[in-house]
C-alpha cells in the first residue's frame, strides 16, 4: 500500500515538474540562468497547486449553490397553481335570501292578529362570483341572485358584505351585483382574456366558493368553443348559441364563479352542467360576458346617467360599437368605430376602464376624449345628464299617447292589492295610439314586447329605441267589474 502511495506521489511530481519544464523554457533565458533555478521551479509548482486548489473550491461552491437553488424552488408551483394563486383572491361565496309570500284567504286577518310577517317564508340559495372591479362589482348567474330580498358576499379572506343587484342581462343569465362598502374600499379584481381568445383543448379551471369555507378548484381542458346546452330543465329561456363546454367539474355551487386559463384571465362564468352526460360542463364565454358588462356596468345602469355609447374591445383596442341618437355621446361627435385612445389622458384597455371612468366622473364635470377615425385623431369633450331628464313619462306619452305612472305599495293598497307590478295607466289621449289600441284608464301595463317594465325610465328607454310605426305587444291587466278583478289581456299599438 505504502509503495502505492509514493509511486501516485512520484507520478503526480512527475506531472508538475514536466509542466514547470515547459513553463520553464517558454519564459526565455533570463530565467533559466543563475544559482536560484531550483527555488523558480519550486515556487512555480507551489503556486500552481494553490491555484488548482482555489479553482477546485470555487467549482464546488458554484455547483452547491446550484443545488441549494434548485431545491429552493418547489416544482409544484406550477403554470396551474401561479394562475389559482393569482385570481383565488378574486373569488367570491354568494348567499341569497328570498321572502316568498303564501297566498291564503284569511291573509290580511291572520297578519292583523299575528303580525306583517305572517305567511311569510324564506328561502336561502348558495352560488359563487368574481369581482370584475376593484371598487367592489361582482359577475354572477342571474338564476343565483334571482328573486333574492338579501344578498351576501363572503370574501376569500372570509370577510362578509352586503350587496345590491346593480344590472342583468337575463338571456345571458349573467348579474351584477355590487358591495355596500365603506369610501375608498378596494379589492382584488380578475382580468378578463380578449374576447375570442380561446384554445380548443387548452387547460382551463373552474373556481368557486360554494359554501362559504374556502376556495374550490377543479381542472380540465376546453372541449368546445361552440355548443348549446340542452333548455329542458333549466327555468330561464336563455339565448346564448356559443356556451362553452368543458369537462371541468363544474359543481351547482361553483355555479357563478370563474372559468380562467393558464394565464390568469376569465374565459368564461360557470352555469350548468349536463345531468345526462359524464363530464360535461358549460360556461357562459368571455364575449357574452363583455357584452352584458356593456349593457350592466355603464353610468346609465350605475349612476342614472345618459351617455349614450356602448363599447366593445376587438384586437385589444376599445371600439364604440353604437351610439344612440341624440344622446350626449351623438352630439359630442361619437360615432360608431370610433377607437378610444385616451379618456382624460387615460389609456383605456377594456370596456370596464372606460365605463368606470364614465362613472366615476359623473355629471359634474366634462369628459376629454382622444379618439381615432379612419387616419384622423380628434379631440372630442362631453357631458352626461341625468336619465330622469330625457327619459320619462313625457317621452312615454309622445310615443304611445298615454299617461303612465309607477304602481307604488301604497297605490296597489289603495286599489286593493298588497302588490301589483307594473305601470298604470292614468290618462289616454284622444285620437292617439293608445286610444286607437283600445287603451284605458285603469289599465295596468305588465310587458312590453313580453319584457316586464322596471320603471318609467326603463320603458321611455325602450321605447325610445323604437321607430315610428313599430308594432308592439302589450300583456295586460284590465279591471271587470267592480272590486279588485282584473283578467289578462293582450293588444297590438303601432307607434306614432
Amino acid at each position: 500500500m505504502n509503495k502505492i502511495l509514493a509511486s501516485a506521489r512520484h507520478r503526480n511530481m512527475g506531472a508538475k515538474e514536466v509542466w514547470v519544464s515547459k513553463l520553464h523554457h517558454s519564459i526565455g533565458p533570463s530565467f533559466r540562468s543563475g544559482p536560484s533555478d531550483d527555488w523558480r521551479r519550486r515556487m512555480l509548482s507551489e503556486r500552481f497547486g494553490s491555484s488548482v486548489f482555489i479553482l477546485l473550491i470555487g467549482v464546488s461552491f458554484l455547483v452547491s449553490s446550484l443545488q441549494l437553488s434548485r431545491a429552493e424552488v418547489d416544482i409544484r408551483r406550477d403554470a396551474v397553481v401561479i394562475a389559482i394563486e393569482e385570481v383565488m383572491p378574486s373569488v367570491v361565496n354568494i348567499s341569497t335570501e328570498t321572502v316568498v309570500e303564501i297566498r291564503d284567504p284569511m291573509e290580511n286577518l291572520f297578519r292583523d292578529f299575528f303580525g306583517p310577517n305572517w305567511g311569510r317564508r324564506s328561502q336561502q340559495s348558495l352560488g359563487s362570483g368574481v369581482m370584475v372591479d376593484e371598487a367592489g362589482y361582482i359577475l354572477t348567474n342571474f338564476h343565483v341572485v334571482r328573486r333574492a330580498t338579501r344578498i351576501t358576499v363572503t370574501l376569500w379572506d372570509n370577510k362578509v358584505y352586503e350587496a345590491k343587484l346593480v344590472g342583468v342581462a337575463r338571456k345571458s343569465d349573467v348579474a351584477l351585483i355590487k358591495l355596500v362598502t365603506k369610501a375608498g374600499e378596494r379589492f382584488r379584481a380578475v382580468r378578463l382574456a380578449p374576447d375570442g381568445d380561446l384554445l380548443l383543448g387548452e387547460t382551463v379551471l373552474a373556481l368557486g366558493n360554494p359554501f362559504g369555507l374556502g376556495g374550490s378548484v377543479s381542472r380540465g381542458i376546453l372541449s368546445s368553443r361552440t355548443r348549446r346546452p340542452p333548455t329542458d330543465d333549466e327555468p330561464l329561456q336563455l339565448d346564448i348559441a356559443d356556451w362553452l363546454q368543458t369537462d371541468t367539474a363544474i359543481n351547482p355551487g361553483n355555479s357563478g364563479g370563474p372559468l380562467i386559463n393558464l394565464r390568469g384571465e376569465l374565459i368564461g362564468i360557470n352555469v350548468a352542467i349536463f345531468r345526462q352526460g359524464q363530464g360535461i360542463g358549460f360556461a357562459i364565454p368571455v364575449r357574452r360576458i363583455s357584452e352584458a358588462l356593456s349593457e350592466t356596468f355603464t353610468p346609465e345602469g350605475i349612476s342614472g346617467l345618459w351617455f349614450g355609447a356602448r363599447f366593445a374591445v376587438s384586437s385589444n383596442a376599445v371600439f364604440a360599437t353604437s351610439v344612440e341618437i341624440g344622446s350626449p355621446a351623438e352630439k359630442a361627435g361619437v360615432r360608431t368605430g370610433d377607437k378610444v385612445l385616451k379618456i382624460n389622458d387615460k389609456n383605456p384597455k377594456s370596456v370596464i376602464e372606460v365605463n368606470r371612468e364614465l362613472i366615476a366622473l359623473g355629471d359634474q364635470s366634462d369628459i376629454d376624449w382622444l379618439i381615432q377615425r379612419d387616419a384622423d385623431r380628434l379631440k372630442l369633450t362631453t357631458r352626461l345628464v341625468p336619465e330622469k331628464e330625457f327619459f320619462n313619462a313625457g317621452l312615454i306619452q309622445k310615443k304611445l299617447g298615454a299617461t303612465l305612472q309607477e304602481i307604488t305599495p301604497e297605490l296597489a293598497a289603495n286599489m286593493g292589492f298588497a302588490r301589483l307590478d307594473g305601470l298604470l295607466i292614468a290618462g289616454v289621449d284622444g285620437n292617439s295610439a293608445a286610444a286607437e289600441a283600445g287603451l284605458r284608464r285603469g289599465y295596468v301595463i305588465q310587458s312590453f314586447d313580453g319584457e316586464a317594465p322596471q320603471n318609467l325610465t326603463q320603458t321611455a328607454k325602450l321605447l325610445y329605441g323604437k321607430k315610428r310605426g313599430t308594432q308592439i305587444k302589450l300583456g295586460l291587466l284590465v279591471p271587470r267589474g267592480r272590486g279588485n278583478l282584473l283578467s289578462l289581456a293582450t293588444t297590438q299599438l303601432t307607434l306614432r
